[in-house]
């Protein structure tokens, strides 16, 4: 066992961190900020911080056991007429944070994303699978993960994540339910599989990772099983008491979007066997407990509030 990990250890189950979080306002880093409410955090947005610029990472770094990078240009088609925004973002933000965490001996937490991979797959995508990915987002998150691995492989957890959902930000679910107030029908695309994944969840598994003093690597943060955008967006409509047979369901080519998107964006999980922790939990029982939550009530309040600002 070698230094870093003996001092990992000596921090003990339970013991309180000084963990800073980029990304701090984002829908995953609100979530976060609650879930690590025992620990010491420090809040960073991109007013606070600007993950770029090295110098500022430097300082902002210093003095934290952990830091969570949850901050990302993820515009998906944006990236494609901005690849050099999104890479400064994606890439060169990830590579300073590596270098500042392992200057001062902190653990480094990089969140990524499915977009890695090509989506031409027939199986789930395993944490070692060769990178491939087919957008400038993709590109630039896979640059963000190459140089965080090669700059500090002993102190650095890759967690991919992908069809993420929650209370704090613009997202799939909150769309579906907006589109349902003014239109019959909705055509959704039923030739992409992926794992809708709440943020609470995933906020909950980072947390318990670190916990747990698990060994640093690339760890799957999606909920489990599988559906497609059809399917996710059928089952939303049935939580929220709305017919389901509003979704009607389309191909990818009924879309013209800038980026190309994986067919296949389902990962494997069996990076957590080597954990004490299981794999996150289905994703049809995640979608119901934030339906009985009202995480779908507060998106809809949210996005009408925004609307009448806007008028």
């Amino acid at each position: 066992m070698g230094p870093k990990t003996e001092m990992y250890s000596q921090l003990g189950e339970g013991a309180v961190m000084r963990i800073l979080v980029t990304g701090a306002r984002g829908m995953l880093g609100t979530d976060l900020r609650e879930q690590l409410i025992h620990h010491e955090v420090t809040a960073a947005d991109h007013e606070y911080l600007d993950i770029a610029d090295a110098a500022a990472v430097r300082r902002a770094v210093a003095g934290h056991d952990v830091v969570i990078n949850a901050a990302a240009y993820t515009s998906v088609d944006e990236a494609e007429k901005n690849e050099d925004l999104a890479y400064r973002i994606n890439a060169d933000g990830p590579r300073y944070l590596a270098e500042a965490a392992k200057a001062g001996g902190a653990r480094f937490l990089q969140v990524s994303t499915d977009y890695v991979f090509d989506g031409t797959s027939p199986l789930p995508y395993s944490e070692n699978a060769p990178l491939h990915p087919v957008s400038a987002y993709g590109r630039t998150k896979a640059a963000g993960e190459r140089f965080v691995r090669s700059i500090y492989p002993d102190g650095t957890f890759i967690v991919r994540t992908a069809w993420l959902y929650g209370r704090n930000g613009s997202n799939f679910a909150g769309t579906m339910l907006t589109l349902a107030s003014s239109r019959q029908t909705i055509d959704v695309v039923s030739d992409q599989r992926g794992q809708p994944t709440w943020t609470r969840d995933l906020a909950v598994q980072i947390q318990r990772l670190l916990d747990c003093n698990a060994a640093p690597g690339i760890y799957h943060g999606t909920n489990s099983g599988d559906a497609t955008w059809f399917d996710f967006a059928q089952a939303v409509f049935a939580e929220c008491g709305l017919d389901p047979s509003r979704i009607r369901a389309t191909d990818s080519a009924s879309f013209a979007q800038s980026a190309r998107r994986p067919a296949n964006s389902v990962l494997g999980h069996a990076a957590w066997r080597a954990t004490p922790l299981p794999a996150m939990r289905p994703w049809r029982d995640a979608l119901h407990d934030a339906a009985r939550t009202g995480v779908f009530e507060h998106l809809l309040t949210t996005r009408r509030s925004t609307m009448t600002d806007l008028e």
